[in-house]
C-alpha cells in the first residue's frame, strides 16, 4: 500500500476513485514516502487539472525513533492545494516478522 495517489474527481458518492499510481510498496517509515510523494507532485502537478485528489500515507512508526522524521515542503502543499489534493495519514502497528 503505502501511498495510494486516488482521484475523487467527478465521483459520486460511495463510489470509489480512479486509482492515479502507488508509490513506496513495501516501504513503510515516513521520511522516505514523504520524499516520494513530493517527487511525484513535482513530475505530475502540470499534467493534473485542479479536481478532487487524495494522497493516502499508510506507515508504520520507525523501530527506535526518538524524534525528528519527514518534512512536507511548502513547495509541495502549494501544489497539493492547487491540484485540490488531501492528505490522509494512515498509521498502522509495527509489522512482525512472521
Amino acid at each position: 500500500m503505502p501511498i495510494n495517489l486516488i482521484d475523487y474527481t467527478n465521483v459520486k458518492e460511495g463510489e470509489k476513485g480512479e486509482v492515479l499510481d502507488h508509490l513506496c510498496e513495501d516501504k513503510w517509515e515516513m521520511p522516505e514516502q514523504i520524499e516520494a510523494l513530493e517527487q511525484w507532485l513535482k513530475n505530475s502537478h502540470g499534467k493534473l487539472k485542479a479536481g478532487n485528489y487524495v494522497a493516502d500515507i499508510g506507515y508504520s512508526p520507525r523501530e527506535g525513533a526518538s524524534g525528528g522524521g519527514a518534512v512536507l515542503t511548502i513547495q509541495a502543499m502549494e501544489v497539493m492545494v492547487k491540484i485540490g489534493m488531501n492528505l490522509y495519514l494512515s498509521e498502522y502497528p509495527p509489522f512482525e516478522n512472521e
